[in-house]
């Protein structure tokens, strides 16, 4: 039953259209190969199980109750969706043109005219951030996730825990694979998805600002 409750919460808080999808998405269309769009994957993977193991513990609660804390991620958080809105619209239709798969030219990191498609570090720091500096996505683990632990223990909590971070990482290696099929589409709406990209950046940047106000 713990499982199962784990199961159905983490699909109910990682479903809705959101940065991090959106990035772990964009970087499944326009690497050349899903393997490349992997360590975004796991990184997300692995802050989503940090944030869901600090709520069942705890231990997010106690650090959001200091409120200069709670101030500093919602100001590096806007900071960083409308930088990250700003690059993605940059971006052009051919960042990643299909094809190129086992092509050595192909650039890996930020060569020009490909600016979404970074290298392992840069992926890593993007999913890094759009996970972490995003305090709607930590209060909802909190207030969902967190509270909804406290009716468990022992066995049980580590299978509601578990439960929720194996959906996370399923769901970020099926929307990286979905990008991957939208990634060999042509250019033109390849550019579309990354101008809807910046747009949904930019309002949840407006929106955090605003609900924090």
């Amino acid at each position: 039953m713990a499982f199962v409750h784990g199961v159905l919460l983490a699909f109910g808080l990682i479903l809705p259209l959101g940065v991090q999808n959106v990035f772990i998405f964009n970087q499944g269309a326009v690497q050349p190969r899903f393997v490349r769009a992997l360590p975004a994957v796991l990184t997300a993977a692995l802050c989503d199980m940090l944030l869901i193991l600090a709520a069942v513990l705890g231990v997010s609660l106690l650090i959001l109750t200091v409120s200069w804390i709670k101030t500093v991620l919602v100001l590096a958080g806007i900071l960083f969706l409308l930088y990250m809105g700003l690059v993605t619209w940059r971006t052009p239709a051919a960042a990643a043109p299909a094809g190129t798969e086992g092509n050595p030219a192909q650039p890996e990191g930020d060569g020009a005219g490909s600016a979404a498609v970074m290298g392992p570090r840069r992926q890593m720091l993007f999913a890094a951030s759009v996970s972490l500096f995003n305090p709607h996505a930590i209060l909802d683990t909190i207030g969902v996730i967190g509270t909804s632990s406290l009716r468990y223990a022992g066995a049980d909590k580590v299978l509601f825990a578990a439960a929720a971070i194996g959906v996370s990482l399923v769901w970020f290696l099926f929307l990286a694979g979905a990008g991957r099929l939208a990634g060999r589409l042509h250019s033109p709406l390849r550019l579309y998805l990354n101008k809807a990209s910046a747009l949904i950046m930019w309002g949840s940047a407006l929106y955090l600002g605003w609900s924090f106000s």
